[in-house]
């Protein structure tokens, strides 16, 4: 397991304790969930274990079994329609295994929703939904806390989400034990990489392309005796130029994100020493859920 000083929280427990009537509500739910919320290593083992937990009902064996049953029906029933030999009551047989694999796999839906709404889980949404409500931004917000797909950087729609509290009015002389710790500025070389992170990925496909077409060029003109033709042959120098360029950007880029992600290892420890750090950006993001 993760050590907590390494882990970036959504919200670090100083941040938490920096507001006194955001720390009463927090204390709240702790005590009804049985979890010291601004605890940073409690936190962090709770969302570990919680994550473990939730993974292994979602992916549990009867899981597997269910969806290769499923593809064992659509398979049968598109091979009885196209047998005339077997047809549409054969096809019917397949009917009893298909009602068991979505039986199983709603079964498996639960379990997993059941691990999701583990009281302390569901508390610990609740304590961001009321920091939010007192004008604190999370860091990140891990895509499986609110039950969206993970594969894909957290997009999707969340089944879990942090809950939507009524916005609390900033207090008028806000403790400020949380920003007496200094928090990293961000370097240049990080804000570039945020900026081409999502950009480029088209050179291999492109220089690929371009050899293609020079290869058929060429080809059409060796058996059409059209000496023209072998002028498509300049494209293949030109997918080397692409590819180049592509091997440089994706040099430099390489070099941007390994200075992206030192920066998140300096927020990381900023928050744990007790800064209240910034809501990091979706390129930041993917840094930490990819």
């Amino acid at each position: 397991m993760a050590k907590a000083e390494t882990v970036l929280l959504p919200i670090g427990g100083a941040a938490l304790s920096s507001d006194e009537r955001l720390l009463t509500a927090v204390r709240e739910i702790g005590a009804r969930t049985g979890v010291d919320y601004t605890d940073d290593r409690a936190v962090t083992t709770l969302l570990a274990e919680r994550r473990e937990a939730a993974h292994a009902a979602q992916h549990r064996p009867l899981a597997w079994v269910a969806g290769l049953t499923l593809v064992a029906v659509v398979c049968w029933v598109v091979a009885a329609v196209g047998v005339p030999a077997l047809g549409p009551k054969a096809a019917a047989l397949a009917g009893p295994p298909l009602i068991a694999a979505v039986a199983a796999l709603v079964h498996v839906r639960k379990g997993w929703r059941r691990e999701m709404e583990h009281p302390a889980l569901a508390g610990y949404r609740e304590v961001l939904g009321r920091a939010r409500a007192h004008g604190m931004t999370p860091t990140h917000v891990p895509p499986w806390l609110e039950g969206r797909p993970e594969a894909g950087q957290g997009g999707g729609k969340a089944v879990l989400p942090i809950p939507v509290y009524p916005t609390v009015e900033a207090p008028a002389a806000p403790v400020d034990s949380a920003s007496a710790v200094p928090v990293p500025p961000k370097p240049a070389a990080v804000a570039e990489y945020e900026r081409v992170a999502d950009t480029g990925g088209w050179h291999d496909e492109a220089g690929c392309l371009l050899v293609i077409a020079g290869v058929i060029g060429a080809g059409w003109a060796w058996s059409e005796t059209e000496p023209l033709g072998y002028g498509a042959l300049a494209l293949i120098p030109l997918a080397i130029v692409v590819w180049l360029i592509g091997s440089n950007q994706g040099g430099e880029k390489a070099r941007l994100r390994a200075e992206a992600t030192e920066y998140v290892k300096a927020i990381t420890a900023a928050q744990a020493a007790g800064a209240q750090v910034p809501e990091l950006s979706p390129q930041l993001q993917k840094l930490l859920h990819g």
